[in-house]
């Protein structure tokens, strides 16, 4: 069996170092539009409204869905773009990122080139269905 490690001499800014740098800076970009999320509904006026769970669903997904059913009076500063803008973005990168995840992973596991292009193909067409159906529940809920 060949070795697929790369000698020291070759090594570089490829496609696999790209994709290493992105896994790290969406999980800490993940946990900045969490943070975002914490703080608003706090600023908002959840520190005296909402339990501790409905806090943190609040600020793993910034959504009006997950407010409407709690003692919040005005939910119009939840209905924002600014929340829209950021449950998107949260939701594109854990998407991106827990996808790139089961691709290195499956890499570990499949030897053949082709079945790790089918690998790839069906990852990339479930991320974007994925990313399409919550886009469409961010933005009309």
């Amino acid at each position: 069996m060949k070795s697929r490690t790369v000698p020291l001499s070759k090594r570089g800014l490829n496609f696999e170092m790209l994709m290493w740098i992105f896994t790290r800076l969406s999980a800490l970009g993940m946990y900045f539009f969490l943070l975002v999320g914490v703080i608003g509904a706090l600023v908002i006026g959840a520190r005296t409204q909402m339990n501790f769970a409905d806090l943190m669903r609040w600020g793993f997904m910034p959504n009006i869905s997950h407010v409407q059913n709690t003692n919040v009076a005005d939910l119009i500063p939840w209905q924002s773009p600014l929340w829209k803008l950021t449950g998107s973005a949260l939701l594109l990168l854990a998407v991106s990122h827990g996808v790139h995840g089961l691709v290195v992973i499956a890499d570990d596991y499949i030897v053949t080139p082709r079945g790790r292009q089918i690998v790839r193909l069906i990852s990339i067409v479930t991320m974007l269905l994925m990313s399409a159906a919550g886009l469409y529940l961010v933005w009309t809920y």
